[in-house]
């Protein structure tokens, strides 16, 4: 009663606009909240306030026995944002077992196309929690899976058991008090009145997160267009002469350029672009520009030679914190995917069904273009070396099979270690496994291109 009353007594303070901000972070009920005990007041400065934790508050009214709501035990599947998570189910559920929960009352800044200011922050705590939790329970509102407006995703309440404790917090309302989401539709539900909308409050009261105006650390303030590299790769056609940023590992430096790739959770893809840097750019960003670092890159969306790159990168060495300059994300080595794929995978097509979206077929080397790729068991066929007087003279393009599918490898110019060109005898009747990039080639404006591997050097090559 006592905890309710303070609720209460808040709501009126907010109301009647007594209550200020002071700074606080957010209380995600791991430490005591703050209180406004000995707290002097001012002027010049805030009051402060009691934090109230609605989202273990609320475990009061959980009841796992009641029959007025579904409740079912669950484990993560796979994480996609702030207020969606796939959650592995029994059949009897989902037919297909995988449970795609849209979080009741809460709607959190994007983070998987187009990234918001506390996109990935929201996504990043939604993670952390379930991640660590004993036990997970989903709850519906009413007496069944009610879906949203997309038809794919069931609306439900998401409990979540943290290590060493024996009682349940909720999820949902613990996003909500933390000033990392916006309402959606947080008054009309089961714990609406008692317990989200004094979280929003308290929230704001707090300016918390989006409440605030404190910057997002782990977002572009730029004036390029802020998003993944999936959103990018599906949707190229739509930034054509666009400036963008966007962040990835870079796998392969050529011709001036370096391949940058990201993977995906919920599509299980590997996403990658081309970004070309040219012939000006200074040798501290040339340092940054090597395959393993975690980089930003910011520049404009071009078609050239009938695919897509990215190109107009700026560094700035006397501030790498320019928006508009190259920006290295981490100091660690992040390895290539090169992901083991088959001729069979490689060829097919893929049916993406995103959250919000049409489901949508793509063939998987349009999808996967650019990025890093492992192929084994290949059967050379036939073998073409450039001889046209440029400066690809020397370079190999080897036909392979695996089974009946075929396959173009490109290589660049190569040499072995006393400096000799390596020539395409090496490969003749050989088979041959090969680590590299999903390029396109086009000829000319009149033919149809096709989709091939590009390898970088005999370092990426194992002849059988």
């Amino acid at each position: 009663m006592k905890k309710k009353l303070l609720s209460l007594l808040l709501l009126a303070c907010i109301a009647c606009g007594s209550l200020a901000a002071c700074g606080k972070k957010g209380f995600d009920g791991n430490s005591n909240p703050p209180t406004s005990e000995n707290s002097q007041t001012s002027e010049n400065q805030k009051p402060e306030i009691t934090e109230i934790d609605y989202a273990g508050l609320v475990a009061e009214k959980f009841d796992l026995s009641s029959t007025e709501t579904k409740k079912l035990e669950v484990s993560v599947k796979l994480f996609i944002d702030g207020d969606t998570t796939h959650f592995n189910v029994p059949t009897s559920v989902v037919s297909n077992g995988v449970l795609k929960a849209r979080y009741l009352a809460v709607d959190t800044p994007e983070s998987t196309g187009k990234v918001q200011e506390w996109g990935k922050t929201a996504a990043n705590f939604t993670k952390s929690k379930l991640q660590s939790a004993t036990s997970i329970v989903l709850e519906t509102d009413g007496a069944d899976w009610e879906v949203d407006s997309t038809g794919e995703r069931r609306l439900v309440w998401v409990w979540y058991k943290p290590q060493g404790s024996s009682t349940y917090r909720n999820l949902n309302i613990e996003i909500l008090q933390n000033g990392l989401a916006h309402a959606s539709n947080s008054a009309g539900n089961r714990y609406g009145e008692e317990y989200c909308l004094p979280a929003i409050n308290q929230a704001k009261a707090l300016e918390l997160h989006v409440y605030s105006d404190e910057k997002d650390p782990g977002f572009y303030y730029g004036d390029a267009v802020y998003l993944s590299l999936r959103e990018l790769r599906l949707n190229v056609e739509e930034y054509d002469g666009v400036k963008v940023a966007y962040e990835g590992v870079i796998t392969y430096n050529s011709d001036n350029g370096v391949y940058v790739e990201s993977y995906d959770d919920e599509t299980g893809i590997w996403y990658g672009m081309y970004a070309y840097y040219g012939f000006q750019m200074p040798g501290s960003a040339l340092a940054i520009l090597k395959p393993g670092k975690h980089v930003r890159i910011v520049g404009t969306v071009s078609e050239f030679s009938g695919s897509w790159q990215v190109s107009g990168l700026e560094y700035d060495r006397r501030d790498p914190n320019n928006p508009n300059s190259l920006k290295l994300l981490d100091e660690e080595y992040h390895a290539p995917s090169n992901l083991e794929t088959t001729l069979d995978t490689f060829h097919s097509n893929v049916t993406l069904e995103l959250d919000e979206q049409e489901p949508a077929t793509y063939p998987y080397a349009q999808l996967a273009l650019h990025s890093s790729i492992e192929m084994k068991d290949l059967v050379v066929t036939k073998l073409y070396t450039t001889n046209n007087g440029g400066d690809s003279d020397g370079a190999i393009s080897i036909t392979c099979k695996q089974g009946d599918k075929t396959i173009v490898v490109r290589t660049n110019v190569m040499h072995d270690a006393n400096g000799q060109l390596i020539t395409q005898d090496v490969f003749q009747g050989k088979t041959i496994d090969v680590k590299g990039i999903i390029n396109y080639f086009q000829l000319n404006d009149y033919t149809e291109g096709s989709y091939q591997i590009n390898v970088f050097g005999m370092d990426y090559i194992t002849i059988h």
